[in-house]
This record gives structure tokens, C-alpha cells and sequence, in this order.
């Protein structure tokens, strides 16, 4: 999400026999339910609780226009609301302007290692680009992308019926991230839950009880791999630029990108 770059896809998948954490037989839930839960928000208030999220606004300006990848929305603080237990980002067109919201945990909740996870239905529609992310806590002092991304979902809306699971690292990042695009037929269908597995030696993403994408690298350098320090989380929706894409269809707007909850789960 932070790119900076055009991203072109580049699928990357490292098998090496390590373990997913899932149990034959079992569901994550019920993996879920025997776990220790460190933290989560379920967006069952009647507004979001500031104590957990960040409201991001405006478009990026002076330091990173365009929010570093030539995005046209604009973040306010009346984008996004609770309802029946959802947190709901609504994106907009207002003239010549789009609108969204932008939320991180940044200073109040960062993690290293565990399973975070998102329970959430996605926003469709050409230009469209909701995602599910985190970053490393060190970034005021080391930049982006040493601090090193975690793209736990991104989605667009020109490439229905797919998801994509990436990596920034100073070895790899913006057009030669580390990035897995994975074929999910009616995947903007209902609520899907999507997940990464974070331990000190490798990470696995999941998309509902699937195994999509596993990172595992030989080399253990602060390039390669920062995932050593604690990330903290985002949710947003961009609109358009170098990765949601130059065309936008007007008309599908407005759209809703649904979050049930946000969990964090102690490691295994």
C-alpha cells in the first residue's frame, strides 16, 4: 500500500515444510478458540474508538502527495461509521473528488508475531483498492522501505476474482516486491476472513481456512527481513493510482467496505 513505485505483480511463493498452524480437521475458528487473544477491536460501539485507531486525513500532502503512489482519494473523518457491529468505510464521489477514510493503530497497538486477521466484505468496482495492512513501528526513524510492509490484503477492482498478499523489504519493494496473487472465485461475495501468520522465522497468509501465500526466506538480513520489531495496523480504501489502476468507474460509487473485526492472536 505504501509503494511509492508502480507495482507489477510479481507472484512469489516459498514452500519449505514449515507449518501452517492448522490442525487436520480443524477450522481456524475453532484453532482460534484455543488460543490466547491479545487484542481486537469488533466495531460494536456506536463510534470508532480513538483509543485504538488513528483517523488519517487529507492526501498525503507536503511529504507524500498522492499518498506515495499517485492515489486521487482525499481521507476525511466522515467516511466511515459503526453499524450492526461492522466498522464501515463508505467511498465517495463528491464532485471531482473522491473520499474515503484511512485508520492505523500507530503509537496506540503494534504486534510482532502471531496471527492478525480481518473478518471483512469488500468494496468492488473499477479503481477501487481496500486493503488490510501493516507497517513497522520504526519508520519516523528508518523510512519506508526499511521498516518493511505487510500486505496482509489488497484488492482491486480491475482484477475481480483475486486477491494479493505482499511484502515490502528494502531487498524487495515497490515494482519487485515480494507479492502472491491469488485466484478466489466470488471473492467479493459475503464476508471472507484474511489473516497472516507471523513468527520469527517465516510468515503464512490465509485467506479463510486457505493457505495462500508463504514467506520464507534463506537470508535473515535487515533488508530481507524486518519483521523482527513490532508492526502496527491500517485499513483503508484508495482510489485509483499506480497499483488500483488509471481508470476509475464512476459509477459503482457510492461503495462500502465492511470490517466485522480486527484480532490479534498470540503465537503458537
Amino acid at each position: 500500500m505504501y509503494q511509492i513505485f508502480p507495482l507489477t505483480i510479481v507472484s512469489a511463493l516459498f514452500f519449505t515444510g514449515c507449518s501452517t498452524t492448522a490442525t487436520p480437521g480443524q477450522s481456524v475458528a475453532e484453532q482460534n478458540s484455543q488460543r490466547q487473544l491479545l487484542w481486537s477491536d469488533e466495531f460494536n460501539g456506536n463510534q470508532l474508538d480513538t483509543t485504538n485507531w488513528n483517523i488519517l486525513l487529507g492526501d498525503g500532502c507536503p511529504n507524500l502527495c498522492g499518498w506515495g503512489n499517485n492515489e486521487r482519494q482525499i481521507y476525511t473523518a466522515d467516511n466511515h461509521r459503526l453499524e450492526d457491529g461492522n466498522l464501515i468505510i463508505t467511498v465517495r464521489k463528491e464532485g471531482d473528488t473522491y473520499t474515503s477514510t484511512r485508520l492505523s493503530t500507530k503509537d496506540k497497538h503494534a504486534f510482532k508475531y502471531g496471527r492478525i486477521e480481518a473478518r471483512a466484505n469488500l468494496p468492488v468496482g473499477e479503481g477501487l483498492w481496500p486493503a488490510f495492512w501493516m507497517l513497522g513501528q520504526n519508520i519516523d526513524e528508518v523510512g519506508w522501505p526499511l521498516a518493511g510492509e505487510i500486505d496482509i490484503l489488497e484488492y482491486v477492482g480491475r482484477a475481480p476474482g483475486e486477491i494479493f498478499t505482499t511484502l515490502h523489504t528494502a531487498a524487495n519493494h515497490g515494482g519487485n516486491a515480494t507479492t502472491r496473487t491469488f485466484p478466489i472465485p466470488n471473492i467479493e461475495e459475503g464476508y471472507h476472513v484474511f489473516a497472516v501468520e507471523w513468527t520469527a522465522d517465516w510468515m503464512t497468509f490465509h485467506v479463510d481456512d486457505q493457505l495462500v501465500h508463504t514467506f520464507d526466506p534463506a537470508e535473515r538480513t535487515e533488508e530481507v527481513w524486518p519483521f523482527d520489531q513490532p508492526f502496527f495496523i491500517l485499513l483503508n480504501v484508495a482510489i485509483g493510482g499506480n497499483f488500483g489502476g488509471p481508470e476509475v468507474d464512476d459509477s459503482v460509487f457510492p461503495q462500502e467496505y465492511l470490517v466485522d473485526y480486527v484480532r490479534v492472536y498470540a503465537p503458537e
